[in-house]
């Protein structure tokens, strides 16, 4: 372990800023579980930031990969590969819209997003509109165009001058987004269910009347879902709680189960923006990423498994509001939508402090704003599995106050 903080540190660049008094050495997962190097287990509810979404290292995931890399590793895009195509089959297939373009991550999926929104305005609405309003709050990547587009100021310092083309309104405010709309709007784009934010839900009515706005005034509805779809919410997609019909939808982390890869799903009519030479990938939709997310899709599409993710989403909220009113003082706020969940508490930074002890326990949890702590479960985490996890925040947060 000390060689490998001793390497870490003069090999790598620092841009995580891990704690080396606490943070682990892990080599090993199954399940919702993960060891150290010294054979110490726990149990991970933040599932790699809601990528491995059945767990460490799922079998039908591991069956995929080795299946299929026996034939098949990478192709260039230039020729034809059955499991992409099979994939796109299944996300189309399973969603409102029509065709797929992958990548590698859920940044590259949003800015293949902004490039189709902005040159399918050129194209077919107004050659002068470019304009995209995101929300305050929002997250969306960390390229250049992407962490324009997210509504946090702290991501964008020191990497002046931003991108232009992005206004910004409050989330859940339809008023405000009706505000910004001028002549050079192309797009809306918002999370569903804001996760990086602090996991904020979007009310019916906000994404309902965004829908409204959009066909008013010839824009294109863009869902950022990277971190609230393909099952994290209880459907398949976020969009399916509102009823709406997004024009582009952008999808990554638990797409692969842990094996990166992206993709921007839009309407036929929007897809026409894009023409041969207008957007490529070298890496986007390789066989032994498309072979993981295809095992993936399969599993979280069949028996049930989005009716037992919702169950135990809706035990854990319920355990968390008992929680909230043994300690009433310390617990400002539960928010959620299927498995993605947070607790508010009290004080601006007391939160890496819960998180730290919670991990000297075994759990590991996530700490946003220094004052949010994030809930990212595996989708098919057991019940005894969360009330382990309820057990040890409630003795640390007891602690705490």
């Amino acid at each position: 372990m000390e060689n490998i903080k001793e390497l870490e540190k003069k090999y790598i660049i620092n841009t995580y800023g891990r704690d080396p008094e606490v943070t682990p050495l892990f080599v090993k997962g199954q399940g919702s579980n993960l060891w150290d190097e010294q054979g110490n287990s726990y149990l991970d509810l933040v599932s790699g930031l809601a990528v491995n979404i059945l767990g460490h290292c799922p079998k039908v995931v591991v069956d995929a990969l080795q299946e299929q890399s026996k034939k098949l590793f990478h192709c260039s895009n230039l020729f034809y590969t059955e499991p992409q195509v099979q994939l796109a089959q299944l996300l189309v297939e399973n969603s409102s819209l029509d065709q797929v373009f992958f990548c590698n991550s859920g940044a590259e999926a949003n800015e293949a997003a902004i490039k189709l929104a902005r040159k399918y305005a050129k194209l077919f609405v107004d050659e002068d509109r470019f304009e995209i309003i995101t929300a305050l709050k929002s997250f969306h990547g960390r390229t250049m165009a992407t962490i324009t587009a997210t509504g946090q100021p702290k991501f964008h310092q020191g990497f002046e001058p931003m991108v232009p083309g992005f206004k910004y309104a409050p989330f859940n405010d339809l008023e405000a987004f009706a505000s910004l709309v001028g002549d050079q709007t192309c797009a809306i784009l918002v999370e569903p269910v804001q996760g990086e934010g602090g996991v904020h839900v979007g009310t019916v009515k906000f994404i309902q009347g965004l829908r409204n706005l959009c066909d008013e005034k010839k824009l294109l509805l863009i869902f950022d879902e990277v971190q609230c779809g393909i099952g994290r919410t209880g459907k398949f997609l976020a969009s399916e709680h509102y009823g709406v019909q997004p024009d582009i939808t952008t999808l990554a982390k638990g797409l692969g189960g842990g094996v990166p890869i992206g993709a921007m799903m839009a309407v036929q009519e929007v897809a026409r923006g894009f023409n041969p030479g207008d957007h490529a990938t070298t890496f986007g939709g390789n066989p032994l990423a498309c072979a993981a997310a295809i095992a993936v899709l399969k599993t979280i599409l069949e028996n049930d498994f989005l009716v037992y993710v919702k169950r135990n989403s809706e035990y854990f909220v319920q355990e968390l509001e008992q929680l909230k009113k043994k300690l009433p003082s310390l617990i400002k706020e539960i928010r959620a939508s299927g498995m993605m969940v947070a607790v508010e508490i009290e004080g601006d930074s007391r939160g890496r402090e819960v998180m730290k002890e919670c991990l000297k326990k075994g759990l590991v949890i996530n700490c946003i704003g220094g004052n949010v702590l994030r809930f990212l479960p595996p989708l098919n985490v057991t019940a005894s599995e969360l009330r382990f996890a309820l057990d040890v925040l409630e003795g640390v947060l007891k602690k705490l106050k």
